[in-house]
């Protein structure tokens, strides 16, 4: 399977990359960043997009591929609905739309998050912004399209979050996480469990369009 990821920089989008190139059905990783990520790997191709709003210029470089994973995202923290919207619903609709005209076997695997508000009328910003998303991405013409819904991750294998105030609350949380997995094993997932999800999505199917945590970890 020849697969593009998109945020392999992010915490969630570092784990899936890792499973990835562990992975000996995967063949190919192409990987959209905005700067190298410093990872090499035989496997490994990394595509420096000058506009994520736009592909004309890099089209030749995204056909072929058999499923892509979208780990993109930023905090809504302290942005405006139009910001927020542009950046997460705008620039995601924007890769999507072009990778289903040029893969339109591919199956389409996106992050979003527990709580996304499929009516898109919710009183909270971010999870209106991410139910839009959600469900203009099931009406594009692709193979599959699958949105996990991850809630709490707890990241392994040295990879971090780029935000301060996680890192700061896996810091101080991170020695009862094991913990609560044992008491709970569906109130959280690992970076490792999520990107062997994406992977089993996108290799053999997942039985729904939305993924919530119970169904990430038992995929």
């Amino acid at each position: 399977m020849k697969v593009l990821l998109f945020g392999a920089t992010g915490m969630i989008g570092r784990g899936v990359l890792r499973e990835c190139l562990r992975d000996p059905r995967i063949t190919e990783v192409r990987s959209l960043v905005r700067t190298p990520s410093g990872v090499t790997h035989p496997k490994l191709k990394e595509i420096l997009p000058q506009d994520y709003f736009d592909y004309t210029a890099i089209e030749g470089q995204l056909t072929g591929l058999d499923a892509c994973f979208f780990c993109l995202g930023v905090s809504s923290a302290g942005m405006t609905e139009a910001a927020y919207r542009r950046i997460t619903h705008d620039l995601t609709l924007a890769a999507a739309t072009t990778l289903s005209r040029l893969n339109p076997a591919m199956t389409f695997s996106y992050i979003s998050g527990a709580g996304a508000d499929s009516t898109e009328k919710g009183r909270v910003m971010w999870a209106r912004v991410k139910g839009r998303i959600e469900n203009a991405l099931l009406r594009l013409p692709f193979k599959a399209v699958y949105l996990f819904r991850p809630g709490a991750i707890r990241p392994l294998h040295g990879i971090t979050s780029r935000t301060p105030l996680y890192r700061l609350l896996y810091r101080v949380l991170g020695p009862f996480l094991p913990l609560l997995k044992a008491i709970s094993p569906d109130s959280l997932t690992t970076t490792e469990q999520l990107g062997r999800a994406m992977i089993q999505a996108g290799l053999e199917g997942a039985p729904r369009p939305v993924l919530e945590m119970r169904d990430i970890n038992r995929l």
